[in-house]
């Protein structure tokens, strides 16, 4: 547990010394909550929107935690600290775990963050004896999203190569999920795209634990295969520290 919390301790130091990061983290989802949420839902949508897309802000807080901690995997390679840390007496496991607890540790307060602006300003009605499920919901799918991240971070060498995967996955999984809108009227070929969309899966799963809404065989396929791919990134990302070692 010492080698786990130093890792998570390391983490927290080289969050801190960089202010973007905990802006990208905390607050970029909480302003698309209350300018992208507040303007659309009164002049596309309806005031049932906050509800709708509070689940999908809480999907954004995760995918950008674990999209920066990956980063900064990134940022070791550059200096070459990422390979002294693999001589350390740590296991591979070891050093991803510390990162996982220091991802969901993160990405729970963004969350809860996000809730409390929903409830306390917006008027959204949540389901708090669900809250537990929501916030293990988080940690897995944060755990996922930050090894897929950690994947390319470790293999890509250039850091131009690195930007250019997380800006085009950033947009791509975001913009191509049921996050922003409903996806029932839209074109064929998007909906099926949004239905293999990591993406989905996660916000589907979070609104049904906030809100109740969603077809319970459904968020149970989606639940499985999202547990599916955050194994499978896991091994991958293991692999890929392996290799680098």
């Amino acid at each position: 547990m010492r080698k786990i919390a130093a890792i998570i301790y390391r983490d927290y130091r080289q969050r801190i010394t960089n202010i973007g990061f905990i802006f990208w983290d905390l607050l970029v989802p909480v302003a698309y909550l209350t300018l992208f949420g507040t303007g659309f839902a009164k002049s596309v949508v309806n005031d049932n929107y906050m509800s709708f897309f509070l689940p999908g802000v809480i999907a954004m807080t995760a995918f950008s935690v674990a999209m920066n901690t990956s980063w900064g995997f990134f940022m070791d390679k550059d200096s070459g600290i990422f390979y002294e840390l693999l001589t350390y007496p740590i296991t591979r496991r070891q050093l991803l775990l510390g990162k996982i607890c220091f991802n969901v540790a993160l990405s729970a307060a963004g969350s809860v963050l996000a809730i409390a602006i929903g409830v306390l300003f917006m008027g959204v009605q949540i389901r708090w004896g669900f809250l537990p499920l929501t916030l293990a919901a988080i940690a897995v799918t944060t755990a996922g999203w930050f090894f897929l991240m950690s994947i390319f971070a470790i293999t890509l060498n250039r850091m131009d190569s690195f930007n250019t995967f997380t800006s085009v996955a950033y947009i791509l999984l975001m913009f191509m999920s049921t996050m922003f809108y409903p996806i029932a009227d839209l074109p064929s070929w998007f909906r099926w795209a949004a239905y293999v969309n990591p993406m989905t899966w996660q916000v589907d799963i979070l609104r049904f634990c906030l809100l109740g809404s969603g077809d319970i065989f459904w968020i149970i396929l989606e639940s499985a295969a999202f547990a599916a791919f955050t194994i499978v990134c896991m091994a991958f990302a293991v692999r890929a520290l392996n290799r680098a070692a």
